[in-house]
């Protein structure tokens, strides 16, 4: 079985998780716990205005930069806005470093050679993975139909809920439960709860989660694609309306929930997730039909070494 391609994986995560390049006419404040101050904006200047002037009298746009930009190490992004003159006499040293290396001929020697021939080969399988997710297509009958046949994925469920927590070395002194006397009271309140009690009432008796306990038990609305613990996701959205969960353990105490609303949200709201879905999935088999066209052959019988993954049989 040959495993997903590689730069796929790499395109599709930089699809689904990116955090793009901040534009260059509007930068994004950095995210810190002592705010800094916003790097400055570059101008917003027509594409053929020069902006820089190299020694040998080469003339650099803000067209120029604008191409250039995206493709820049995040650090040499940041330096080109927190310091332009300093960015600009870097790039411009490294243009004059790059004429003397090819001067020198430096480009057909080992391992520059080599390494300026495999990047030139990784970048363009890249540019060719991340065209084939940009220019597939996929069809609104399609989305339609993916909807009807997975609506349970799009599925929440709003919830209240009763938390009793524990202790792993309760003291006498601050009165809390062990494990084993939380699950015990925790089994009782969802007795209760499923014989029919009033459950904001055992909320206000017994839930020590102060903000849903202020709110007679809401916990909030969860959606199959919110981040849950394994145990909570598979109790909540077991759920029909009005049911309520057997305790479910966390690491320091029992939930017990109960479905206040459960629905299935609206293909308009869920229309650009599936997209995306159907998107990766039509990538995924453009690469594995291209895969199976690749072949390998490996005719010496001491390379690879057994042992190692992947080893073809003999």
């Amino acid at each position: 079985m040959k495993s997903p391609c590689f730069l796929l994986l790499v395109c599709l995560s930089a699809v689904s998780a990116q955090t793009p390049a901040p534009p260059l006419a509007s930068p994004r404040p950095a995210a810190s716990a002592k705010p800094k101050a916003a790097a400055p904006a570059f101008p917003d200047l027509p594409d053929p205005t020069v902006i820089a002037e190299f020694q040998d009298g080469t003339k650099f746009t803000m067209g120029d930069l604008k191409k250039l930009y995206p493709a820049l190490p995040v650090p040499m992004q940041n330096a080109a806005r927190q310091d332009p003159v300093e960015f600009f006499h870097e790039y411009a040293t490294m243009l004059k470093y790059q004429q003397i290396a090819l001067e020198r001929k430096l480009d057909e020697q080992s391992p520059t050679k080599e390494i300026l021939a495999f990047s030139r080969l990784y970048n363009l399988s890249v540019a060719l993975v991340q065209d084939a997710i940009a220019t597939t297509t996929v069809d609104s009958n399609e989305i339609v139909n993916y909807y009807g046949k997975n609506k349970e994925s799009f599925k929440q469920v709003k919830v209240k809920a009763i938390y009793i927590p524990f202790a792993d070395a309760p003291s006498a002194e601050d009165k809390s439960l062990t494990e084993e006397q939380a699950k015990a009271k925790a089994d009782k309140l969802v007795a209760q709860a499923k014989g029919g009690a009033d459950f904001v009432k055992l909320v206000k008796e017994n839930s020590e989660d102060d903000p849903s306990k202020a709110k007679d038990g809401d916990f909030g609305t969860f959606s199959t694609t919110d981040p849950l613990p394994d145990a909570i996701r598979q109790a909540v959205f077991a759920l029909e309306m009005g049911e309520v969960t057997d305790a479910v353990r966390q690491p320091h105490g029992f939930y017990i929930f109960k479905a206040d609303i459960v629905n299935i949200r609206p293909l308009s709201e869920v229309r650009d997730q599936i997209f995306n879905v159907l998107k990766q999935k039509h990538a995924k088999e453009w690469s594995d039909h291209l895969n199976t066209e690749v072949k390998v052959d490996f005719p010496n019988p001491a390379f690879p070494p057994k042992g190692v993954p992947g080893t073809p049989a003999k």
